[in-house]
Parts: structure tokens; sequence; C-alpha cells
């Protein structure tokens, strides 16, 4: 299950960067750029829930009888 999260967030990273270099090649309309900012946002959005979410599954519970320290 982690990998194919690990998957989905390469994917979600990789989708960013090529929307980056499309913003940077300034060939979109100012209404494309618009729209490709906000999809940006969405994946990112997308990205951080996924980190989280590994991030959390990640964590692993104290065994039996041991307690965290603060």
């Amino acid at each position: 299950m982690a990998s194919a999260s690990t998957e989905h967030l390469d994917d979600l990273i990789a989708r960013l960067g090529r929307a980056a270099e499309q913003l940077r090649s300034g060939e979109l309309s100012q209404d494309a750029a618009a729209g490709m900012v906000e999809d940006c946002a969405t994946l990112a959005t997308q990205a951080a829930a996924e980190l989280e979410a590994l991030t959390q599954a990640e964590v692993p519970t104290p065994p039996p009888g041991q307690d965290t320290l603060l």
C-alpha cells in the first residue's frame, strides 16, 4: 500500500514539474496560465495529503508495555 502511495506522490510531483515547465515557457495565454496555477494548487494539496498519509503510516506504534517519551 505504501508503494502505491509513493507512486501516486511521485506522479503528482512529476505533474507539478511539467506544469512549472509550461508556466516558465511563457507560451501559455493568461487564461491558460491562470488555469494551470489553479491546477497546481490542487495537485499540491493532493501531494500534501499523500505525504501526510505516508508520514502517519510510518509512525510505528510502541511495543506493548512501552510508552513514548515526552
